[in-house]
């Protein structure tokens, strides 16, 4: 079971060294992330990690459904059986049906239980907050919900998404219908991760209005946000 009470790292796939070695509890291995002349050397780094088995929980952040990558991504995921794997700008059960049967097909394959490996599906556009009712009855892959807000403020053009170091109304909307998305699913919700690295206190404060409205963790893009986001959910 993946715990998502604790922090869920997320490592750069140029990390020269395995964060976990740090103390992070779960990792995600991002390969959205990567330039497209680096998809393939990211895929072969990720694989690496994926197969030490060292107690650190593995997730790994795929590239989109309409990216061209992600079929490339779950050949070579599946036969090392990651713990789940997070879609970004997933625009509802829809496509997180599509890729639990990917994943199934792949597993099959690999020899492994079909529906194994978990899924974390991310809001990352302003289409998406229309489907969120889909999610329910979707997939038993389904682990989790959780949401961007970087994304979303680009996809709407705003200037920004925080405000006195709060979330603006409408990113506060989209945070407020993925916690509600999650819970009528049945599955954890996830506070998205705050970009502002040098800015501790305003994740501090971010990460305790997350947990008293009912967020079971947050996502962490630094070793220095790990352990606040750790102590606000402990």
């Amino acid at each position: 079971m993946i715990p998502f009470t604790a922090p869920l790292l997320v490592s750069a796939c140029n990390d020269a060294a395995p964060v976990g070695a740090a103390g992070a509890r779960a990792l995600i291995l991002d390969l959205a992330g990567a330039d497209e002349d680096m998809k393939a050397a990211a895929r072969g780094w990720a694989a690496q990690l994926l197969a030490r088995r060292d107690g650190v929980v593995r997730i790994v952040r795929v590239n989109g459904l309409l990216s061209g990558h992600v079929e490339a991504d779950l050949e070579m995921l599946a036969p090392l059986a990651p713990d789940a794997v997070l879609l970004p700008d997933c625009q509802g059960g829809d496509d997180a049906q599509h890729v639990s049967v990917k994943l199934g097909v792949r597993e099959a394959e690999a020899g492994l239980v079909v529906g194994s490996v978990g899924l974390i599906a991310c809001v990352g556009a302003s289409a998406a907050l229309f489907r969120l009712g889909s999610y329910c009855g979707a997939t038993q892959r389904l682990q989790a919900l959780t949401w961007s807000a970087p994304a979303l403020a680009l996809d709407v053009g705003a200037q920004g998404y925080l405000e006195d170091g709060m979330l603006s109304g409408p990113m506060s909307l989209a945070r407020n219908l993925t916690l509600f998305a999650a819970a009528a699913a049945c599955v954890c919700a996830l506070d998205g991760p705050y970009k502002e690295l040098d800015d501790l206190d305003g994740l501090q404060r971010i990460c305790m209005a997350a947990k008293r409205d009912g967020f079971a963790g947050k996502i962490a893009l630094s070793l220095a946000q790990m352990r606040v986001i750790e102590a606000a959910f402990e």
